[in-house]
């Protein structure tokens, strides 16, 4: 599943839903709390899968912004219907192929490809 975002980092790309941690709260809490509040969808046991060390860098070299994307296979409701809401302007699941012809963070495309080359 991609969310269409809003705003930066991923404005107007395709990205996976979440978004930053609040004070003393644990990633898998965050990526718990920003999949509901960006889908609706109330999801447990998360699994951190994947991590990526992501630089923006400026013309100069100097770094504009890092940060850490942590992805985290969950367990959710199949019966819940997804909507888009805070960041996310559109939703939708995407195969492989069809994440390849989408605007998307290169993070975002590698992660999908290990994700349906993982067999899970």
């Amino acid at each position: 599943m991609l969310v269409l975002r809003r705003n930066p980092p991923s404005a107007d790309m395709y990205a996976f839903p979440g978004g930053r941690a609040e004070p003393g709260e644990a990633p898998e809490e965050a990526a718990l709390r920003e999949l509901e509040e960006e889908t609706g969808i109330t999801a447990h046991s998360p699994q951190l899968f994947a991590t990526y060390d992501l630089k923006t860098h400026a013309a100069d070299g100097a770094v504009v912004s890092h940060f850490f994307l942590s992805v985290f296979r969950v367990e959710a409701d199949g019966a819940t219907i997804a909507t888009a809401a805070d960041d996310a302007a559109a939703i939708g699941w995407f195969t492989v192929e069809e994440i390849r012809r989408l605007p998307v963070p290169q993070s975002v495309l590698e992660c999908a490809e290990r994700l349906a080359s993982s067999g899970e």
